[in-house]
């Protein structure tokens, strides 16, 4: 990065000396300098680029291609109540839905499992389901006669959007039918006043940023995954992502949904208003229920004003004491500006250095790196604000190194050193994902206490016979959720058993959640009491029973 030139110096020359070399007049001129080059005119639109969807990671040293996950969790029973699909339930679809190719897959009356693999797997080849049946609705009528044949013929449904869980939620288990949300691709409405967008949830996130960039507003929010994910998966998990922190959650954001029950009711409650204090607010049982209660098919959601200048810096910093004294600060100094505030280790940088083969940020590398985004409407006052903030930091020698972007390029080059992560892993074969929720100052010790843990177990080395090939952490430090992620060369029972309950068990000790943003699934489904208490999880099952009472709704998951 060019900016490092003007960074870089100044900071390693504070580490060697403390602030005695460096005088607060010239520390002050250097960070005037940094703000000036910094502050980008145009704002960073996180979703320009092409669509995309998650490189499937591949199965390496004699991994099971796409093990049945009926096989790897054989306690888990299809559910004899469910009837099994025939011609005739294919043939009433069909009608439905017309006898194009792309409105249905059908592997009942003749094999298509090339075709129902997509549906059938993740991206990671962690869960395989046995559907024979795949239906792609176009509108929520088509939504609505559907659900409700499935409910009156007990045939068992999941709904998927762009099959990005980490954590099984959205892939069937045993022949459950896949209710694909792909032709429910409109932007319906938006309102350039108030910033209300109104979707169907098939739409992908980065196109619906993209329509919005156009309009001068921004998605509230952004995910790795942004390229492939849709609406209405982003609200059934309650994704999180990087800009939880300016914006708040899917909770606070979304106005409304549309929404269509187990029994083919629609539930229309796709209000545009920000204040509507009308009885019980229903729509929030849907955000977060993985699919478990309906079908979300349309959405409605506030979107704030695109800023108007953006600036990203990176750092790399020697502890994680240093990382907390940082964020500290940035909240501080940069307080309204600040959009994000993320956290890698050295660990996970090393590795996309190594599939990608990028030169890093920093000529030297350190324990951990922050990446700071901050977003406003004014160029000098945020200019003022980072060059206080880069004066404060330079001084106290919380940071080691660092460098700014100057351009819309080297903000995204910045980005992808933390966006990247996930795809870099997947390159090392099977990957253990954690997404969790844990006070900030003990955030990173899990990462450190399961190395240790793998590593005492004889699991962790670089030669063939070590199952696991690395313990890297990062996540949204704005929010306190980490990302503890065990790289293994294949999924192997042997560490499973060394993880977990482990990793639950550390966090229900410190009061924190075993789902951040993620989910529950298939993956954290007997482990939900480690974070909700059993009051708690027999209200959710007396939701479910309400809405759901034959449980047709992506069963076999975590209620």
């Amino acid at each position: 990065m060019a900016c490092r030139q003007q960074i870089t110096p100044a900071l390693r020359r504070l580490a060697r000396s403390g602030t005695s070399e460096l005088s607060r007049k010239s520390a002050r001129s250097c960070a005037q300098s940094i703000a000036r080059a910094g502050a980008s005119n145009g704002s960073r639109c996180f979703s320009s680029s092409q669509q995309r969807r998650l490189q499937q990671t591949t199965p390496r040293h004699g991994q099971a291609k796409d093990e049945f996950t009926s096989t790897k969790y054989p306690e888990i029973k299809r559910d004899d109540r469910f009837s099994r699909l025939t011609p005739d339930h294919v043939a009433y679809f069909r009608d439905l839905l017309g006898d194009n190719g792309s409105a249905l897959i059908d592997g009942v009356n003749g094999a298509a499992d090339d075709d129902l693999a997509p549906f059938n797997s993740d991206w990671m080849r962690k869960y395989r389901g046995h559907c024979q049946l795949v239906l792609k609705p176009s509108t929520t009528e088509e939504f609505s006669k559907i659900l409700r044949y499935c409910n009156e013929h007990m045939l068992a449904v999941v709904p998927q959007g762009g099959n990005t869980g980490l954590v099984g939620g959205s892939v069937p288990v045993f022949d459950e039918i896949v209710l694909s949300m792909s032709r429910m691709s409109r932007i319906l409405d938006f309102d350039e006043v108030s910033g209300t967008l109104v979707a169907e949830a098939g739409v992908i996130l980065e196109v619906a940023d993209q329509f919005l960039a156009s309009k001068g507003y921004i998605f509230p929010l952004d995910l790795g995954a942004k390229g492939s994910c849709q609406l209405g998966g982003n609200l059934a998990t309650n994704a999180g992502g990087l800009r939880l922190l300016r914006y708040g959650s899917l909770h606070g954001t979304v106005l409304g949904i549309e929404a269509v029950l187990p029994d083919g009711t629609v539930v229309d409650d796709l209000s545009r208003l920000r204040k509507n204090n009308t009885g019980y607010d229903l729509k929030q049982l849907f955000i977060g229920a993985e699919g478990t209660l309906g079908v979300i098919t349309k959405v409605s959601i506030q979107c704030p004003q695109r800023p108007a200048a953006q600036n990203v810096a990176f750092f790399g910093l020697e502890s994680y004491e240093q990382c907390q004294k940082a964020f500290r600060e940035a909240k501080g100094q940069l307080s309204e500006i600040l959009s994000a505030f993320e956290l890698m280790d050295e660990g996970s940088q090393a590795l996309v250095h190594r599939v990608t083969g990028n030169k890093r940020p920093l000529e030297s590398t350190y324990p951990f790196y922050c990446l700071i985004e901050t977003s406003g409407s004014n160029v000098d006052h945020d200019s003022e604000k980072l060059q206080n903030f880069l004066e404060s930091v330079m001084e106290q020698g919380v940071v080691a190194d660092g460098t700014l972007a100057q351009d819309e390029t080297q903000l995204r080059s910045l980005w992808s050193w933390r966006e990247g992560i996930t795809e870099a892993l997947g390159h090392l074969g099977g990957v253990y994902k954690y997404d969790v929720s844990i006070p900030l100052p003990q955030m990173y010790q899990l990462v450190e206490d399961t190395r240790a843990r793998v590593a005492e177990a004889g699991l962790l080395g670089d030669s063939e016979s070590d199952p696991v090939r690395a313990v890297v952490g990062y996540g949204h430090m704005g929010d306190s959720n980490l990302h503890l992620n065990v790289a293994t060369r294949a999924f192997d029972e042997r560490v499973e058993k060394v993880l977990e309950p482990f990793v639950y068990e550390w966090i229900a000790e410190r009061q924190g959640s075993i789902s951040a943003e993620h989910g529950l699934g298939l993956a954290k489904k007997k482990f939900i009491g480690y974070s909700r208490s059993p009051i708690m999880v027999g209200l959710m099952k007396q939701i479910k029973g309400l809405y759901d009472p034959k449980g047709i709704m992506n069963p076999y998951k975590y209620i």
